[in-house]
């Protein structure tokens, strides 16, 4: 099935373009990320060996049957249980929708809207792997992603998700005014340190925002820029919980720096 460009309009109305990730990128994925959990798993039995067999000092023979019954055994089970189940939930939530896997492949999860995965979606996504993995070696998730027209799996189609390629960062060749006058001030987005909740009451009104006061920063008198920039921090900074009452430099800083975040989340093209 040839891969088709996927037209998405979010709920503010701005258009997003995606290419389906296919059967083949994400089961090479796949087979990474399984690859990760294959040595993660070892590494905890190995490790959960050598404390059972540290305790009361069991003969080879007796070992097993020894310690089935143990609280460290069943510690283990539980440690294996998590890490395995909770690998993709927490990789696809906290990182944007990208487990190890789909980062070096180039592809991740996000919503139908256009907008990165919530919680809720990656559970319900990730817990309808039990059917996927059908009858054995996703079989069912396999068919279902090679003849569904946006490649998706069963548990794609119940949580409202699909993966899609990455969408390449626009490349200029000369530097924006608004970009010399951050390379200037020394304002990279590793200059101001927020929570993903923090990232995520932004949406794309405030990018909008925050797009618009960029591209007139430079070109705008020191008065009305100042004023601009105490009126968009009023309305911006509260919500990812920064005291809008600061001097008028500082909050300059804040708001570009907060723009060169979004602007990896946003400002991007196939």
């Amino acid at each position: 099935m040839d891969e088709k460009h996927l037209d998405i309009k979010t709920p503010e109305y701005v258009s997003l373009q995606f290419e389906p990730a296919g059967l083949g990128s994400r089961a090479a994925a796949h087979i990474l990320d399984q690859l990760i959990l294959v040595v993660a798993n070892i590494v905890i039995v190995v490790i959960g060996i050598f404390v059972l067999m540290g305790l009361n000092n069991p003969t080879p023979i007796e070992f097993l049957p020894y310690q089935l019954g143990s609280l460290p055994f069943a510690i283990m089970i539980i440690l294996l249980f998590v890490v395995n189940w909770g690998y993709f939930l927490a990789f696809e939530y906290f990182a944007g929708g990208r487990t190890p896997g789909k980062y070096w492949l180039g592809i991740r999860v996000i919503q139908g809207n256009g907008q990165s995965i919530t919680l809720l979606s990656s559970f319900i996504r990730n817990l309808m792997r039990i059917i996927d993995m059908l009858p054995a070696y996703y079989l069912v998730g396999i068919i279902m992603v090679f003849f569904h027209s946006q490649h998706k799996r069963l548990g794609d189609i119940v949580a409202g998700t699909i993966v899609v390629h990455e969408r390449k960062k626009k490349r200029k060749k000369k530097q924006t005014p608004i970009e010399k006058e951050m390379e200037l001030r020394g304002i990279t987005k590793d200059g101001l340190v927020l929570e993903e909740y923090a990232i995520k009451a932004l949406g794309t009104k405030e990018w909008k925002l925050l797009k618009a006061y960029s591209q007139r920063f430079v070109q705008l008198p020191v008065e009305k820029r100042n004023q601009l920039t105490k009126q968009l921090a009023e309305l911006l900074l509260p919500k990812i919980g920064i005291n809008p009452d600061q001097k008028e430099y500082e909050l300059e800083r804040i708001l570009l720096t907060l723009y060169v975040i979004l602007k990896d989340e946003w400002e991007f093209e196939l």
